[in-house]
């Protein structure tokens, strides 16, 4: 399974950059001030089906769409009919080379395995990006987004949609402000995976099947070695492949894990240890239970972080019964994703994808009221679309800070997440020196942060 390792604000944004001048397929893509209106943001969609399509209706609400691309020309003429002046491609490398001083910010809803080159391409040509969860199909993909953003000072944001929920910022001002103690003991879970993957399909397709005319394949593949299509990889289907997906935990960990990590204020962890399925060359494991440890920050205590995903023996991997019964009682049932926060004064479950709801109870599981603390987080509410509205008021305000899951944010939370994957791949547990992006006690797994990208492709 190892593949080779990888070696390696509008007019404010502009001007900040303009010193220099890079090439990209031939293209010299010097950045000038931009001549939209401000109220008129240029957007760009880069997959536009599945979740890509109501993305790109939302971002039809901050400004307007010029461009759409997809590889699946199906998914490309039914948008275009909502967003009838929008050129259309299948290669987003062609899109931005045509039309890069047309467009102002790109959101981005592709499979995981072409995130990173679509958004990348993208921010350094100087535009703005809104990318789907995960942010990344890598380790190494990650960090380049988060330090590029930083470089080209450009507003970003990921979309986990939970991060504009009300509810997920109260929980997270609750649990800052100490209304239940230090919490050294967190528990994530999803009933993830619910597309094919292990132990249903553990080996590559064999079969011929022809391409269909409308799907342009090789921009599927994109970075990724290549195979022959399967309507077992698109449409949706390709989530469980390593090549393409990330699995249960690159899908759901960046919701479900969201509120406890950005309340708990969690950075890079010292440690990781994933309990599994035997994993196959080609699809990620049944079920998965990660151990991720982290270190001790300010004032708060270190915390072992738990994630459990799929089913064993038939039954979903979930948190220990005991701790399960403190929550929900003797005949309580857990809900198929959710989290708890284990405080030394309170426990926090929140049976929500999204932490968006959460109740307290007491160390012993008995009822526990919480005093109203200070809000200091600003209020949303607006869910998906939400994301959008702070991405395009960071854009107007040159403030990336703005939208809350910027990749400053999300960079980190999406290491963290992949983390788990590169464990289960390693098959032991492995030390994380998260400032040089390495594992230092099994070299070899380090071939698992980053994969060499096939010709025609960059990072």
């Amino acid at each position: 399974m190892a593949r080779q390792m990888h070696r390696r604000s509008f007019i404010g944004t502009s001007a900040a950059i303009s010193g220099g001048f890079f090439t990209l397929a031939g293209v010299d893509t010097r950045l000038s001030a931009y001549e939209s209106p401000l109220d008129k943001l240029r957007i760009a969609g880069v997959g536009v089906g599945g979740k890509g399509s109501s993305d790109i209706d939302q971002g039809g609400n901050i400004g307007d769409v010029v461009a759409l691309c997809d590889i699946d020309e199906g998914h490309l003429e039914s948008k275009a009919k909502k967003f009838a002046k929008a050129k259309k491609f299948f290669d987003f490398r062609k899109m931005y080379e045509e039309m890069g001083k047309s467009i102002d910010a790109v959101i981005i809803s592709t499979p995981d395995h072409t995130h990173a080159p679509a958004a990348a391409m993208a921010m350094r040509m100087g535009k703005h990006v809104y990318v789907q969860k995960p942010l990344t199909h890598t380790i190494k993909e990650a960090r380049v987004l988060r330090e590029l953003a930083r470089e080209k000072k450009l507003c970003t944001q990921m979309g986990n949609q939970g991060t504009a929920e009300n509810g997920l910022r109260t929980a997270v001002e609750l649990v800052r402000a100490g209304a239940i103690g230090q919490v050294r003991e967190v528990h994530v879970w999803t009933n993830r995976p619910v597309w094919p993957q292990s132990p249903v399909i553990k080996a590559r397709f064999t079969e011929n099947v022809a391409t269909p005319s409308s799907v342009h394949w090789d921009e599927f593949v994109g970075p990724s070695p290549v195979r022959s299509y399967n309507p077992g990889y698109h449409p949706f289907k390709w989530r469980g492949w390593w090549d393409f997906g990330t699995g249960a935990q690159g899908d759901m960990a960046c919701h479900t894990a969201n509120m406890a990590f950005m309340a708990l204020k969690l950075g890079y962890p010292t440690s990781i240890l994933a309990e599994n399925e035997e994993l196959n060359p080609e699809t990620y494991p049944a079920w998965a239970h990660v151990v991720t440890e982290y270190p001790a920050r300010d004032s708060m205590a270190p915390v072992t972080f738990h994630w459990y995903e799929g089913r064993l023996n038939g039954k979903l991997v979930h948190p220990p019964e005991a701790l399960q019964k403190k929550v929900l009682g003797e005949k309580g049932k857990l809900v198929n994703s959710g989290s708890i926060l284990v405080g030394d004064k309170g426990i926090l479950y929140s049976p929500n994808d999204y932490g968006a709801s959460f109740r307290i109870t007491a160390p012993d599981g008995s009822p526990m009221e919480v005093a109203k603390v200070a809000q200091v987080l600003p209020r949303n509410g607006k869910g998906d679309q939400g994301m959008k509205d702070e991405w395009a008021r960071a854009i107007k305000e040159n403030k990336p800070e703005i939208a809350m899951s910027n990749f400053d944010y999300a960079g980190v939370l999406t290491e963290a997440v992949l983390l788990g994957n590169v464990a289960m791949r390693a098959g032991k547990k492995i030390l994380w020196d998260g400032n040089a992006m390495r594992i230092t006690n099994l070299p070899e797994a380090n071939a698992f942060l980053h994969f060499e990208y096939r010709k025609g492709w960059t990072l």
